[in-house]
Order: C-alpha cells, then sequence, then structure tokens
C-alpha cells in the first residue's frame, strides 16, 4: 500500500510540474496554482503538500527546464551536422527563454533563489553546450572566438528584448535566425 501512495505521489509531483510548465509558458510566473490544481487532475491541497507556494513550484519548474536544456545538449553533442545541432539547440532555448517571462525575476524578487542561482544556471548551461560548440568551431561553422557565455547572452537578450511582444516565440526564432547569420553564416 505504501509503494502504491509513493507511485500515487510521484506521478502527481509530475503531472504538476507538466502542468506548470504549461502554465508558465502561457502565463508566465502569475500562473495560477488553482488552475494548475485543476488542469493536472489533482486539488490544491495535492499542489501544496509538493509545492507550498508558488516561489517552489517556480524553482521546480526552472530548475527542470534547466536540466532538459543540458540534457538535450548533451543528447545533441554525437550529432552528424554539429552547426545544425547547436542551431536546434539554441532554437530550443530561445523558446524556453521566451516561455518563462518573468520567471527569473519572479525567483529573485522573492528572494527564494539568489541572483548567484540564476548566474549559476546560465554557467551550466554554457557548460553543457561547450563541447558541441566546441565541435561546430572545429568544423569552421562558427565565427572565431564565440563562447557558450556569449550564445547564452544572446539568447538571454532576445527573451528580454521581446518579452512583451505579442508572440514573443516566433519573434524570438526571427531574432534567433537573424543573430546566427552573424555568429555562424551557412557555408
Amino acid at each position: 500500500m505504501a509503494d502504491q501512495q509513493r507511485a500515487d505521489a510521484r506521478r502527481n509531483y509530475a503531472r504538476i510540474l507538466a502542468v506548470a510548465e504549461q502554465e508558465v509558458a502561457a502565463h508566465g510566473a502569475d500562473a495560477s496554482l488553482e488552475r494548475i490544481a485543476r488542469v493536472a487532475g489533482v486539488g490544491s491541497a495535492t499542489v501544496r503538500r509538493h509545492f507550498p507556494g508558488r516561489q517552489a513550484l517556480l524553482e521546480a519548474v526552472f530548475r527542470e527546464r534547466i536540466e532538459s536544456l543540458c540534457a538535450r545538449a548533451e543528447a545533441l553533442a554525437d550529432a552528424a551536422d554539429a552547426r545544425a545541432a547547436l542551431l536546434d539547440w539554441l532554437g530550443g532555448l530561445t523558446e524556453y527563454s521566451a516561455s518563462a517571462r518573468g520567471m527569473a525575476e519572479a525567483l529573485v524578487q522573492d528572494r527564494l533563489v539568489e541572483p548567484e542561482q540564476v548566474s549559476a544556471c546560465s554557467v551550466k548551461l554554457e557548460g553543457a553546450i561547450e563541447p558541441l560548440l566546441r565541435r561546430v568551431a572545429e568544423q569552421g561553422a562558427v565565427a572565431p572566438g564565440v563562447t557558450a557565455a556569449d550564445l547564452v547572452t544572446l539568447v538571454t537578450g532576445i527573451a528580454l528584448a521581446t518579452e512583451h511582444h505579442s508572440d514573443p516565440a516566433a519573434e524570438g526564432r526571427r531574432l534567433l535566425d537573424l543573430t546566427v547569420r552573424g555568429v555562424s553564416p551557412s557555408h
């Protein structure tokens, strides 16, 4: 019986987190906990049991997406077309950044996450994409001197620039494509 309860709790946690990701993507850091509970098919008490407040839920969504992006970079590291793999990953980072409207700011503002932790996430992303960027550079498919930190910073700038756009994801993608032409012109 206890194993069944733990399994149910794990499924509820995963379902709540998946719905929270979608809601944060749609509504930013102000996503409604009540709506998340309703869409996940659980009671608000279940959400609070797993995530005592909005900040805890935002932190879990933030951490989950960072881990997912790092895993994606690792999966792409050995792709035959390193440039296409890098552009795919940058597109995913741009999409995530556009969908995470206000999340990092909300976490820092509420002092749940220190600014250094947000910076640590950038460093983690940079480290994850570094092997792929190195392969792209070896193939001569990126401008000399481009670093992983440069790429993460560019995507962060795009996310900030498009935050209040009517379609931040589409505008982010357009600006990323424009940026890529300068960073890694196709041959």
